[in-house]
């Protein structure tokens, strides 16, 4: 057959009437909820519960999980590739440098899981350099079990128990202050929440969840100047409701605070951050409301679609003036390693 009566077929064929297909509405209507379980069982890996503090309420964005529960959106593997290797080797290379310049070498790996052994143990030096802790969880639902931290037996930071969650997760390891030129830093499983959790639209019994987790220990150099990180995602103009009336934008931690001054209409209002920058995820923030303490917690992390953060609900009286102020910190700092933030204000309509 030439090129001409082949392109001939093919034209006729496409004018033709589109073939029956009486379950093309089932077939769209499965996919559909196909989506909803799988963003759903997704979301449920993060539950927090917040307590309602001058009127906070918490609200995720463009997500619909179920009761208390937020997205959070976790910063990507600092140079690494995931792999399957003994005591998580292959996930966590020996050395590499983060998008900010930050020279990471890893000083210890193991693992543990649920099914095995529940607790690891290993040794590291104390070179006075800043020290992480790598993790990266599998074959859970990110959610019930977690990987709770010690140093020579105490506490390790207030970054844990670490989640079970799909993508690798970086945290600070704070040495305490006397410590000795080196230190037992010991991992165990913890149950972090009672009841079940969602997997494919059924609920399985934490107890039933079989995890395992590769863990390592880095320190890092800090870079010998700053890289600024990318800018945030653009705030939404519409965010479940609310309509952005005004935010602001700065640079961690040059700018660590920033204030809105607004009359109250008797509706309620939304404050929203979003951050970016290899140490994001550590950016902490607290809001106030004419000085008295509102809320805190931690920056959302984005650069893209879909837009998932959450935000701090409150209600100023019909009328009233009211100055809210956002303040960031972070514990411990990281010289060099700049974040980027955004903060919006949203008003109901």
């Amino acid at each position: 057959m030439t090129i001409q009566k082949l392109q001939d077929v093919l034209r006729s064929q496409g004018e033709g009437p589109v073939p029956a297909n009486p379950a093309r509405n089932e077939q769209v209507q499965a996919r559909i909820r196909k989506m909803r379980r799988r963003r759903h069982a997704t979301a449920a890996g993060a539950v927090v519960s917040a307590a309602a503090v001058l009127g906070f309420v918490f609200l995720p964005g463009q997500v619909q999980p179920g009761p208390n529960a937020v997205a959070v959106v976790q910063p990507p593997g600092r140079g690494a590739t995931q792999g399957s290797g003994p005591e998580g080797r292959s996930e966590f290379p020996k050395a590499f440098t983060s998008a900010d310049g930050t020279e990471y070498r890893r000083l210890a790996v193991t693992a543990i899981t649920k099914t095995d052994s529940k607790k690891a143990t290993v040794t590291v030096p104390v070179t006075g350099k800043p020290l992480e802790v790598a993790a990266l969880c599998s074959g859970g639902h990110r959610s019930s079990m977690g990987a709770r931290i010690r140093i020579d037996g105490e506490p390790a930071s207030p970054w844990q128990p670490l989640a079970c969650e799909k993508d690798r997760k970086f945290v600070p390891l704070v040495v305490p202050a006397g410590a000795g030129e080196r230190i037992t830093v010991t991992f165990d499983l913890v149950k972090r929440l009672s009841g079940c959790v969602i997997a494919e639209g059924a609920c399985v019994p934490p107890d039933n969840e079989r995890i395992s987790w590769a863990l390592a220990v880095y320190e890092w150099t800090p870079p010998e100047r700053p890289i600024e990180p990318q800018a945030p995602q653009a705030l939404p103009e519409r965010l479940r409701g609310y309509r952005l009336a005004d935010s602001r934008t700065g640079t961690w931690p040059r700018d660590r605070s920033l204030t809105f001054d607004v009359l109250g209409d008797g509706k309620p209002l939304g404050i929203g951050e979003i951050c970016t920058g290899d140490v994001a995820s550590r950016l902490l923030f607290e809001v106030e409301v004419n000085g008295r303490l509102g809320t805190r917690g931690g920056c959302g992390v984005g650069t893209s679609e879909p837009f998932l953060m959450t935000l701090a609900e409150l209600k100023v009286p019909k009328g009233k003036k009211a100055t809210i102020t956002v303040k960031f910190s972070m514990r411990p700092e990281a010289p060099n390693r700049p974040v980027r933030w955004s903060v919006g204000l949203w008003r109901r309509p």
